[in-house]
């Protein structure tokens, strides 16, 4: 008979075999999981701790941290002499942590992937990437322009934080009418109570998975915050892949009746134009910048001087682990991911033309 000790260390084997097996068939995932037991789960936990605007998620993962840390503290001098049953102890933990994260939410890192979903092509030649930027900063620059009446002003979003949330819900309104797998249902969408080391790990947001509250990062910019929310809410809905949420939140903010939304969204999306341009061939985007209104490109500074002012060496060490995780769970492209939806984009464009955006 197996002692209890050993149980839940051998559960983390089986359940890291199991959903191994279950990876290598993505409709499975799809039909049972991701459309079937999550969205029961999701609604359970959004309604359960939607309540308050305040962070539950954030308050108990701070809890937790504080017991691991006392854990170790008084185990630290009879680690040596106890270090099997210590082992067996942080392996039983992590048995529990592994199963309600995939049980919860992330085995949706798993399910078909979008673009097999809308029957598009995600590749793309650097013709097409440069005829795409092109079209994209035109309507950017149309948008920006008719925000702000003159080309040289950025675009200052008149929202506060909740009046961006409360948008977001109806963003997703619309555009489920055109996509109905999009339906955002009972939103719990929450400032971080941890924004200052989110803006220093180099993070806008994240999803909690274990209570499903969408974390954005209270810091950032206020014509990112749309994006960037609406990124957070497709995490919600069941798309783990960054990529996909990347496409999702852009969908959401263009398909959206407020203007800044949509300025936010194709601001962000010219954005990963410009980056994959880069990744193609350095210095293969300047060419591009003098087509775009010079009040785009200060708020595109803008940006850059958020980042470099919370920027510290702990963001490579946050970055490099959360590429690590994205590439462990079938993210093959890592943190390289966020800006591979603008293959989507591309093929949704090709797909259905001008009326796609």
């Amino acid at each position: 008979m197996i002692q209890k000790k050993y149980i839940l260390p051998l559960f983390l084997l089986i359940q890291i075999i199991v959903l191994k097996i279950a990876s290598l068939f993505p409709k499975f995932i799809e039909d049972y999981y991701s459309n079937g037991i999550y969205p029961i789960i999701s609604k359970i936990s959004r309604t359960t701790f939607g309540f308050t605007s305040i962070s539950i998620g954030d308050i108990i993962y701070g809890i937790v941290l504080f017991l691991v840390f006392r854990w170790f503290w008084k185990v630290r001098k009879k680690w040596k002499t106890a270090w099997k049953d210590n082992l067996l102890k942080i392996l039983s933990f992590a048995s529990v942590f592994y199963f309600l994260f995939h049980l919860l939410w992330a085995t949706n890192y798993h399910r078909i992937p979008m673009y097999e979903k809308l029957e598009i092509d995600k590749e793309y030649s650097t013709e097409e990437l440069e005829a795409f930027t092109i079209k994209l900063i035109e309507k950017t620059n149309a948008i920006h322009k008719q925000i702000t009446k003159n080309d040289s002003v950025k675009v200052v979003v008149p929202y506060s934080t909740q009046e961006i949330f409360d948008l977001s819900v109806k963003s997703y309104a619309s555009v489920e009418k055109e996509f109905p797998f999009l339906l955002y249902e009972k939103p719990s969408i929450k400032p971080s109570l941890i924004s200052v080391p989110l803006s220093y790990m180099g993070f806008g947001g994240y999803l909690n998975p274990f209570t499903n509250e969408a974390q954005v990062n209270d810091c950032l910019p206020k014509y990112n915050f749309p994006t960037t929310t609406l990124h957070e809410m497709a995490h919600q809905i069941g798309y783990a892949s960054e990529s996909e949420a990347n496409f999702i939140g852009f969908l959401a903010s263009v398909k959206s009746n407020d203007i800044y939304f949509q300025y936010s969204g194709y601001s962000f999306a010219v954005k990963h134009c410009l980056r994959n341009l880069e990744r193609i061939e350095e210095g293969s985007s300047e060419k591009f910048l003098p087509l775009i209104n010079s009040g785009i490109i200060k708020n595109f500074e803008e940006s850059k001087q958020f980042h470099e002012e919370y920027k510290t060496f702990l963001e490579p060490i946050f970055k490099t682990f959360y590429d690590n995780f994205l590439k462990l769970n079938k993210q093959k492209d890592g943190l390289e991911g966020y800006s591979k939806f603008v293959g989507l984009m591309i093929g949704m464009e090709r797909k259905y033309g001008v009326r796609s955006y």
